[in-house]
């Protein structure tokens, strides 16, 4: 290895470090809200990069059948909770089932984009409602469940998704266009527009989301939640709303992953899930709980990836994956024990 195959090999680790740090991002803000380890994600992560190449394609992407299904059965829930009695958020409710659903009808049905930037947008339309709808089927009743039976669900969920991937979008990768065509030689090293694209936005959507969670009165609820959740609904935080929007915000997170990695690489109904696992590795660098060590852990992640499919590219995925064990071991050394708190 010589310094300009390291400096590729660098800049192959920051990319993907940048998408794992993504996924850390939502994971640790899923977990830390809701205590649900979201397993899932990386399903977001296929969906939008699927629906983003079946618009470029001129098909209606199957992801709006999708949120109109999961709509209607949302739907009934609440009506059945409404009838037995239970005080239902109609506001947040129809904006889920209803206007996003019909935004994004109208988006894929009557406007037909065409444009990258109206395809790009009409993608988040679709995937950001479904991580609420999943969240008030799947999650909101067992609320109060242990971590390990959160687990359970989401790990029945996430092979529910995949299943549901492969009769949506079948057994065949897809590509759409990069968002950028440029080339760069800084020192020698070729740099695709697109990689910069990938770095820019995660940039972007880091800096927004520590500017949401430390100056907005929304994010300061979530953190709120996050830290002592009796305590935030004691102050008068709807906590269920809390689930919502980390689940929203972990769907959009995902999403922008998706249209970020579809130019760069084949995207497959499968392939969110090793995305996802990585960055749970990531998240776990930072005890899914600290923002600023996920995405450190993120780029050590990519890095690793990155210089291992050099080194050893048999073995890249186990060298990855074996991270996680020096790090709990660490960790299991250096924190004690603390009951399961409400």
């Amino acid at each position: 290895m010589d310094m300009e195959i390291a400096l590729l090999l660098g800049q192959d680790g920051i990319v993907n470090g940048a998408v794992y740090g993504l996924m850390a991002l939502a994971l640790v803000l899923v977990f830390s809200v809701t205590r649900v380890i979201f397993i899932p994600q990386g399903e977001f992560v296929a969906f939008g990069a699927l629906t983003m190449a079946a618009l470029q394609a001129g098909r209606t992407p199957a992801t709006l059948w999708l949120l109109l299904a999961l709509a209607v059965a949302v739907l009934a829930v609440e009506a059945w909770r409404w009838k037995r009695g239970t005080v239902v958020d109609w506001f947040s409710a129809l904006t889920w089932c209803v206007a996003f659903p019909a935004v994004a009808a109208v988006l894929v049905l009557g406007f037909k984009p065409t444009s990258m930037a109206l395809q790009a947008a009409t993608t988040l339309v679709l995937i950001a409602p479904l991580g609420p709808l999943l969240y008030r089927l799947a999650y909101r009743p067992l609320a109060d469940a242990s971590v390990l039976m959160l687990l359970i669900v989401s790990v029945a969920l996430h092979g529910v998704l995949v299943g549901l991937g492969l009769y949506f979008f079948g057994a065949e990768g897809s590509r759409t266009t990069p968002f950028s065509d440029a080339r760069f030689d800084i020192g020698g090293i070729p740099v695709s527009g697109q990689s910069v694209v990938v770095v820019g936005v995660t940039l972007v959507l880091v800096i927004a989301m520590f500017w949401f969670f430390g100056r907005s009165m929304v994010g300061k609820a979530l953190r709120a939640t996050a830290i002592n959740r009796v305590g935030a609904r004691l102050s008068g935080i709807p906590t269920e709303l809390s689930g919502d929007l980390s689940f929203a915000l972990a769907a959009v997170i995902g999403a922008v992953s998706g249209l970020l990695i579809a130019p760069i690489t084949t995207v497959y109904y499968d392939t969110g899930f090793l995305i996802g696992l990585k960055g749970f590795v990531a998240a776990i660098v930072g005890g899914l709980a600290s923002y600023p060590l996920a995405l450190a852990g993120a780029l050590l992640v990519g890095l690793l990836e990155s210089f291992s499919s050099f080194w050893a590219s048999a073995y890249k995925e186990v060298l990855v994956f074996t991270l996680i064990i020096p790090v709990l071991w660490w960790r299991s050394l250096r924190s004690h024990h603390v009951e399961d708190e409400e």
